[in-house]
């Protein structure tokens, strides 16, 4: 990621504008939200290879935020700048994010538009996916999940979800604990997929800087 942004605020009003290179505002899509909360890896919803979205995927661009007490929005528009194997091909994206909150609780909405990454021989037309997520937090436990439903390219089409938890409370000292269960299912034919995971375990804040 590579970009300037500048975010003005007065009173109740937000506005931002964000230009260069920078992730594509569809979920929970920060990179502290996805790469690492204690889990070793991604939601399965941000694996290319599932013909959903991609972690790697960047976009090149201009984004514009905007905002009044606790809703927020989101648009941006740009081209393909993708890290890794999943790359998208070239074109325009538009992407959008709508979220609301009210106390300890995050509720959003996504639209995305953009390239399949997969070979033109075979994946014709756009990718498409909507998606929902959600956020709580209150004295030390967290619980997140996302919704993504829609198609990679056209004949075809990915629905997943996720649900993980994060647990630190003072009782527990140096140890949080952590747990996602998460599904992805791939719908073409005789070439299917379908894919899930549950993790469950702990990460323990070892003493004396080690």
């Amino acid at each position: 990621e590579i970009y300037a942004e500048k975010t003005v605020q007065k009173g109740r009003a937000l506005a931002g504008l964000r230009a260069g290179r920078y992730r594509m505002p569809f979920g929970l899509y920060q990179r502290s939200d996805h790469a690492y909360g204690g889990f070793l890896r991604a939601p399965l919803i941000r694996y290319g290879d599932y013909f959903a979205l991609s972690s790697t995927a960047l976009e090149a661009g201009v984004s514009g935020l905007g905002g009044f007490g606790p809703v927020q929005a989101e648009v941006s528009i740009g081209r393909p700048s993708d890290e890794g194997l999943a790359d998208r091909r070239p074109g325009t994206d538009r992407t959008a994010r709508v979220q609301l909150y009210a106390g300890e609780l995050i509720v959003g909405a996504s639209y995305l538009l953009t390239q399949p990454s997969q070979p033109a021989r075979f994946a014709r037309g756009r990718t498409e996916f909507a998606g929902l997520d959600a956020r709580w937090m209150h004295r030390g436990i967290q619980v997140r999940g996302e919704l993504l439903t829609g198609r990679p390219f056209d004949g075809v089409y990915t629905h997943g979800w996720y649900v993980d938890g994060l647990v630190h409370v003072r009782a527990m000292g140096p140890v949080t604990a952590a747990i996602r269960t998460e599904r992805l299912r791939y719908f073409a034919g005789v070439r299917s997929i379908a894919s899930r995971r549950t993790t469950a375990g702990a990460r323990i804040r070892m003493p004396g800087g080690v």
